[in-house]
């Protein structure tokens, strides 16, 4: 009879550990933050005292919680109180969508939209600064693309922000004008700040509040680690400090990982390496962009693009400052991660790394390459041979014909075959980390596991499923949504499985994915969401109790012990 008892207990039939590829019936013990027991029933019978709460989720699935390796908490934040204009079909309709909501917000000094994508319009075509003075004259709007590497805004917008037909293009950045010189409404990479710094100005009270709702968002879709990659708008939104009031007051329920800019100021990397360094609030790294998205022309690639031959994109920094700025912080131990999309900037990136590793030496230095939509086939041994760890966001691949058919056209059929491939780069050694890329994609880790299994973003069809070899099994793309960002962020001795001593991190699906059609990994829910050992989400709980002989509170499915 075991003396320590446990705060909680929770018992399925189906408890994936991640130790193997399939689920098993166990039952966990929690004491405090801390995993304290594993094992049957009867194992854990013992550990259970007259204080222990105890919960049966009979065939439920318990596994540890989701871990997103890549995301962006203040721009996902903000864009839950702005409008979504991912199912609109036309310019005119996303136009309208935008002046219903501000209706619904008169007193906002800008209005925010997102994910506005042309491919999915009738035309096809990039919308116009004219639609939107039309329903909007008088008020500034910004509205992010998709991908958010280009925006779409208002006269209005552009007027308070004092750009003009002559305002320069920032590098790496674009004012687009039509062929008589004039703002067509569209602005590209960098072009971006020069109205976000405008349009994104919170004070600290609203911030904070978009933190909170984040917070519950994550716990209601069983994110208990998250990883806040640097992005264009960083400079504007993020409030590290913001993060840490939350954790002292006992408010922060997601262990946030923080990836500032790596820009060649190491002076400022080290004051945050020493600044965050808690179990829930920590820095993990420095990110940087080399390029931008293929769907804008503005991933770095290694052969022109097909459908615009006179360009094969550009960098977003010259490389020889990339190469020094990734030597100069991997000589004072950080690890770097970089977003690369094009073959080029993937290369480039690798090349850095392995430029690092012969002038400082070898050490497990963790670098990680960003999306990787597409490799060149001589690169894919490279990720294992230098230890670089490949985070993808698969559900970024499964956007249906008209996504296929755009990479297509920009890449030609013979590159769009690599587009994110998932399965050659595992087979090939490397270590896949999942994220969402929130907000560019809704936070929900099943949409990515289901993206990952199926290449498919329907439950209905499965047909001209986009390169359907890079299909991953359901335990692998578990594994990456959970150990493979906890080996990313090394902490794969406290997170990211199931195991005696490590943070009780754990969340229940209401069914057990392994046991029901694929379709169904996208109806399914969270039911309890455990981090630090505390209950901070519970969809539903049935107190099925009885009092065995020695006056315990056990669940009915403990009768057999």
């Amino acid at each position: 009879m075991n003396t320590k008892k446990a705060d909680i207990v929770v018992s399925s039939n189906a408890v994936f550990t991640g130790l193997t590829d399939v689920p098993a019936s166990a039952s966990i013990a929690i004491v405090n933050d801390k995993i304290l027991a594993i094992g049957s029933n009867e194992e854990i019978a013992s550990y259970i005292g007259k204080d222990t709460k105890v919960y049966s989720f009979e065939d439920q699935l318990i596994m540890p919680g989701f871990h997103d390796f890549h995301l962006h908490i203040m721009a996902g934040s903000m864009q839950m109180d702005s409008i979504n204009l991912i199912d609109a079909k036309s310019e005119e309709e996303a136009a309208e969508m935008v002046r219903q909501f501000a209706e619904t917000r008169p007193e906002a000094p800008w209005i925010l939209g997102y994910s506005w994508f042309h491919g999915n319009w009738e035309n096809k075509q990039l919308p116009s600064v004219a639609s939107l003075d039309r329903v909007l004259p008088d008020r500034p709007v910004i509205l992010s693309h998709a991908e958010g590497h280009y925006a779409w805004v208002n006269s209005k917008a552009l007027e308070i922000m004092g750009i003009n037909r002559d305002t320069p293009n920032p590098s790496f950045g674009e004012i687009t004008k039509d062929e008589n010189g004039e703002l067509t409404g569209i602005l590209y990479e960098r072009a971006i700040d020069l109205v976000s710094k405008g349009a994104y100005d919170f004070s600290r009270a609203t911030k904070a509040q978009m933190i909170k709702n984040f917070l519950q968002m994550a716990a209601e879709y069983g994110v208990t680690s998250v990883n806040d990659l640097y992005a264009p708008f960083s400079d504007i939104l993020d409030d590290y400090e913001l993060f840490k009031e939350l954790e002292e007051t006992g408010e922060l329920t997601v262990r946030i990982h923080i990836l500032p800019a790596l820009n060649g100021d190491i002076r400022r990397a080290k004051q945050l390496r020493d600044t965050y360094t808690s179990e829930m609030l920590q820095f993990s790294g420095l990110k940087q962009f080399i390029d931008g998205v293929i769907s804008g022309y503005t991933a770095f690639l290694l052969e022109p693009y097909s459908d615009k031959p006179e360009t094969r994109g550009s960098t977003a920094f010259p490389p020889e400052l990339i190469k020094k700025w990734v030597l100069e912080a991997d000589r004072e131990g950080f690890r770097i991660r970089f977003h690369a999309i094009g073959d080029g900037s993937v290369r480039l990136a690798l090349d850095a790394f392995e430029d690092a590793k012969k002038i400082n030496g070898v050490r497990d230095s963790r670098h990680t390459i960003e999306h990787i939509e597409t490799i060149h086939p001589d690169d894919i041994s490279r990720f294992q041979q230098l230890g670089v760890i490949a985070s993808m966001q698969p559900f970024h691949f499964v956007g249906g014909e008209e996504v296929k058919e755009l990479f297509n056209s920009r890449l030609g059929e013979e590159r769009n075959k690599l587009t994110a491939a998932v399965n050659t780069l595992k087979n090939a050694g490397a270590k896949l980390a999942f994220g969402s890329d929130f907000p560019i994609v809704p936070l929900n880790p099943l949409l990515e596991i289901y993206g990952a299994v199926t290449r498919s973003c329907s439950m209905d069809s499965q047909e001209n499923v986009w390169n359907i070899d890079e299909r991953i099994s359901l335990s692998d793309a578990i594994k990456a949504y959970t150990y493979g960002p906890a080996y990313g962020a090394f902490r794969e001795n406290e997170l990211g499985t199931l195991e005696v001593g490590k943070l009780a991190d754990i969340i229940v699906l209401d069914r057990n994915l392994f046991e029901v059609p694929e379709k169904e990994i996208l109806e399914a829910k969270v039911e309890m969401t455990i981090i630090n050992g505390n209950i901070v989400f519970e969809r539903k709980f049935k107190k099925d109790y009885f009092l065995n002989e020695d006056g315990l509170d056990l669940p009915l499915s403990s009768r057999q012990l």
